[in-house]
């Protein structure tokens, strides 16, 4: 890319719709202000919505504000992820070391709550003094009747990627031990959360179809749960960023298959229903299937045509977490009839750029882990009149006079399946063609 302004490490992270290889799977560039966070963050939104799981930060205090309220991950049972709990280190506790505060901490938190499952999270001050953990965690284990799983999570120690990958090896650690059964008719959904209680609408189709699930990682998951899971056929990936590495340690360990599917985007959703019935292998599910997708389609056709017009012709702009996400909103706006001209993720793969490449126009900015001021230059060069992003992007949306879509982890309202295109077409109308626009002198 041409730019002057772009810093000369971060070129080869941008590129083009039609094939250009863009650089990605990399540590952030130093001065870029990425907007990825640590590898504690990454392991804490994996595990956090496991509903009765204690989960103890072994750091400063300022580490425990990453916690639920951070994700809008909903629980149909208990309410125990909502707390946070910390050994609030302190500069005599760096000095001196950490460990006999943590054994005081998991020893407080077995006598006021008898828990069954606790995650211990190293932060960057213990991967520093070097606390020994696993050893305080092993000892736990043996003094009560509970798990006590640490979780290697020094945020300088990678990035956000490699949170996810310790947030799976601490959830292997945990099933591990349990039995391997013979598979039963049923499938485990992995990097699901439960966001505005997304789980329950793919729950409900599945159970239309006659497929049950036996566990979800971790949205609405808890301790019984995930030790049946082992159990399952089939296991689903959603966010393949944060899964897929614990989707291919099950299938090595206990010989379960994965599928990488996405219920975002009528598209995406009906051919993932479809696929999974295939995967199982059972012509009576893939009948049920191929008859729901298709009685749900022609229910939601007019509603697209609808809207459509008050859509077509703009510009749509692309900034998330992962791929899988970002292949599924092109494809919703390619339905609404819209252009998208910017695609950009935090921590997309190299497979993932190439089907985006794919999708896309010549001519459509793709980036791998952008910063604020490159969003900005793109926004602009762009024309583009609407910015799906997360919380770090809404400012920014907002100051050049762009219509915003909450597509991240705080909102409180679904945009999974069927129901979820008529959310994110209603919000995208709303968003849009807002009267603010008019005041404003108009988008940029």
């Amino acid at each position: 890319m041409p730019h002057t302004d772009i810093l000369t490490e971060r070129k080869n992270f941008i590129g083009q719709g039609g094939g250009k290889t863009v650089c990605c799977d990399r540590d952030s560039v130093s001065g870029a202000v990425s907007q990825r966070a640590c590898v504690y963050c990454g392991a804490r939104v994996v595990l956090n919505p496991i509903t009765d799981a204690y989960h103890i930060i072994h750091g400063p205090i300022g580490c425990s504000s990453y916690t639920w309220d951070i994700r809008g991950s909903l629980s149909s049972d208990d309410e125990l992820y909502r707390n946070s709990f910390s050994t609030d280190l302190s500069e005599q506790d760096i000095v001196f070391g950490g460990a006999e505060k943590l054994t005081r901490a998991i020893d407080e938190v077995v006598a006021k709550h008898h828990p069954r499952l606790i995650f211990v999270y190293a932060t960057c001050i213990v991967g520093v003094i070097g606390d020994d953990v696993e050893a305080v965690c092993r000892q736990a284990e043996q003094k009560y009747p509970l798990r006590c799983i640490p979780v290697k999570s020094p945020g300088f120690s990678g990035n956000k990627s490699y949170g996810y990958r310790m947030a799976c090896e601490a959830l292997m650690a945990l099933i591990r031990p349990a039995p391997r059964p013979a598979g039963r008719l049923g499938v485990n959904l992995l990097g699901d959360f439960n966001l505005a209680g997304e789980i329950w609408i793919i729950r409900h189709y599945l159970e239309i179809i006659g497929i049950p699930i036996i566990s979800t990682f971790t949205g609405d998951a808890n301790y019984d749960t995930l030790m049946q899971s082992p159990q399952a056929r089939l296991n689903l990936v959603q966010c393949a960023g944060s899964m897929t590495y614990l989707a291919g340690q099950m299938e090595e360990e206990f010989g379960i298959p994965f599928i990488k599917i996405s219920f975002f985007g009528r598209e995406d959703t009906s051919a993932s229903l479809i696929r999974i019935a295939q995967a199982l292998g059972d012509s009576g599910l893939i009948a049920r299937a191929r008859a729901f997708t298709q009685e749900q389609e022609a229910r939601l056709l007019p509603f697209e045509q609808a809207w459509r017009e008050g859509l077509a012709h703009k510009k749509a702009a692309i900034y998330v977490g992962g791929g899988f996400k970002a292949i599924s909103l092109i494809r919703q706006f390619n339905a609404m009839g819209m252009e998208t001209v910017i695609v950009g993720t935090q921590t997309g793969k190299a497979e993932d750029y190439e089907l985006i490449s794919q999708l896309v126009g010549p001519d459509t900015v793709i980036l791998d882990d952008a910063n604020p001021a490159e969003l900005e230059r793109f926004l602009k060069e762009k024309g583009a009149d609407l910015l799906v992003g997360g919380v770090k992007e809404r400012p920014l949306a907002y100051k050049l006079g762009l219509a915003f879509c909450d597509h991240n982890h705080e909102r409180r309202h679904a945009l999974a399946g069927y129901e979820g295109v008529r959310n994110f077409t209603r919000e995208i109308n709303l968003s849009l063609n807002s009267p603010v626009w008019s005041y404003m002198g108009g988008s940029i």
